[in-house]
């Protein structure tokens, strides 16, 4: 496998999209990045982590993103005497962390419009893992059981808003919809197993 490749994965709550591109990128021998964007971030942005956290996959409405639409928000210069918000700042260094992680070679990116940010990238596989409800609160109950089953379908609900809400102000484009990724997939219907086997041999055709 001589070829770059990076691989994408977004995903909804509780389908395993985590697990898939931990799994995937074991398979292929390339690094995963999904906590360590927000680490280098904040060394990058001389930010807490905790700040990061508390305000990621979130959008507030902005002048810069306004502005964006019809410019470019890569490190766009904004010289217009108007003090970025937080929500803004931090897309724009975590997009500048994934362009340097697709720099260095394969890799699997978690989340963060990673497929949109490396939209330019010539060898990119863009993966969205969705599931049934009934699967994915299933999930979220084995993996957090501290939480009460009557709260699980509420805390899928909101997670996905906000993880479409973010990538749809970001990016202009729709959460989820197929024809912004190059592959869709259902955890329910192959499990977590036959999803990395899918991607993993798509990624592989790519590579060589």
């Amino acid at each position: 496998m001589s070829k770059k490749l990076i691989i994408t994965i977004a995903r909804q709550y509780g389908s395993g999209g985590r697990e898939i591109g931990e799994k995937i990128a074991a398979a292929l021998g390339i690094p995963l990045y999904d906590k360590e964007i927000i680490k280098d971030a904040a060394a990058q942005g001389d930010l807490h982590v905790d700040v990061i956290k508390k305000s990621e996959e979130t959008a507030a409405n902005s002048l810069l993103y306004t502005l964006a639409m019809g410019s470019n928000v890569f490190g766009a210069s904004m010289s217009f005497g108007y003090k970025m918000p937080l929500n803004d700042k931090l897309f724009i260094l975590q997009s500048d962390i994934i362009k340097n992680y697709a720099k260095e070679g394969s890799c699997v990116i978690i989340g963060r419009c990673g497929d949109y940010v490396l939209r330019d990238e010539s060898n990119l596989l863009r993966v969205f893992v969705f599931g049934d409800l009934d699967h994915r609160k299933q999930r979220v109950i084995e993996r957090h059981p501290d939480v009460k089953e009557s709260q699980v379908v509420d805390i899928i609900n909101k997670t996905d808003k906000r993880r479409a809400s973010y990538y749809n102000f970001y990016t202009g484009q729709k959460w989820g919809k197929y024809d912004n990724y190059d592959l869709t997939v259902n955890s329910s219907t192959l499990g977590i197993d036959g999803v990395v086997d899918t991607v993993v041999a798509l990624a592989k055709e790519k590579m060589e």
